[in-house]
């Protein structure tokens, strides 16, 4: 198999102890940030942590690897499939799609079976995603659905917040990129970014969030402490805080939107040394505050 240039999971962090909640909010606290240190400019990851456009996509991903580790003729049940596809699902989830679909090509393989090239899996997988997605693409053309709704709960706001401060936003994203721009077109937050919005591409070894991450610092000169990361997944948390940014976990409970953070998405983004967990945006203005304004 290809040689990935984005790392695994790995945990840097074992135990968090005494965090703390901004009053009144749900913004917890584990690292401070020096109050002299004003990001200037913002990266964020685009599913779950701004759109929600492609919500329940781990129900069109995993039974389609069952479904091809099936056919190897495994005597495992459709069940102990499931377990270990959402297993690794998740394990690798944040990073661009083709490496789920690396690690499915693997797992047929050690079951003695050929696998197909991960593309022609990622290229499957694609089409189911976007049948399950069109009527939600379709409702933001036409107007049936307003954009807020498949928003993470006041994204907009605090882009609107943070470009009234003057921070230079950039948007990278796992999803392949003509789907980014499209999503973020329909959703109306594309101007936050402008020219300014990746994501994966044919030839995956091309383009990483922490690809984007350097290519920020070094084109405007900055130091990390200028940087902050807004992430649902462990790439772009671990790329921003190993740059020595802010790193902002967004731990949304992508499916109720239930303003508490998923308990899975914040011990994962702990383990890789978040600063910061937030469910949503509810509390945009007291996080700017904390920043910006001590």
């Amino acid at each position: 198999m290809t040689e990935n240039i984005e790392s695994d999971y790995a945990r840097r962090v074992t135990a968090v102890t005494n965090t703390r909640f901004l009053p009144g909010t749900s913004i917890e606290i584990i690292h401070d940030w020096p109050a002299n240190a004003k990001p200037t400019h913002a990266i964020f990851d685009f599913d779950g942590t701004i759109s929600l456009v492609r919500e329940g996509w781990p129900q069109i991903m995993v039974p389609m690897m069952v479904e091809i580790l099936q056919e190897t003729g495994t005597s495992e049940t459709a069940e102990e499939l499931s377990t270990i596809a959402m297993t690794f699902v998740m394990e690798l989830c944040g990073k661009q799609t083709i490496y789920q679909m690396l690690r499915l090509a693997e797992e047929v393989e050690k079951r003695g079976k050929k696998a197909e090239d991960p593309l022609v899996y990622k290229r499957r997988y694609l089409d189911g995603l976007l049948a399950r997605i069109k009527s939600r693409r379709e409702g933001l053309a036409n107007g049936s659905i307003r954009p807020n709704d498949l928003l993470v709960p006041y994204a907009r706001p605090l882009l609107e917040e943070l470009h009234k401060r003057g921070v230079q936003m950039f948007l990278a994203s796992g999803t392949e990129v003509e789907d980014v721009r499209e999503e973020a077109r329909l959703l109306k937050v594309d101007h936050f970014f402008g020219k300014h919005i990746y994501g994966a591409v044919e030839d995956f070894k091309s383009f990483s969030k922490q690809m984007v991450i350097e290519q920020i610092l070094r084109d405007n000169q900055l130091s990390g402490t200028e940087l902050i990361g807004f992430g649902d997944g462990y790439v772009e948390i671990d790329n921003v805080k190993q740059a020595g940014g802010l790193a902002i976990a967004v731990a949304s409970d992508e499916t109720d939107r239930s303003g508490k953070p998923d308990t899975w998405k914040r011990d994962r983004l702990l383990g890789v040394g978040a600063d910061v967990v937030v469910p949503d945006f509810q509390d945009y203005k007291a996080l700017c505050e904390w920043i910006y304004d001590r």
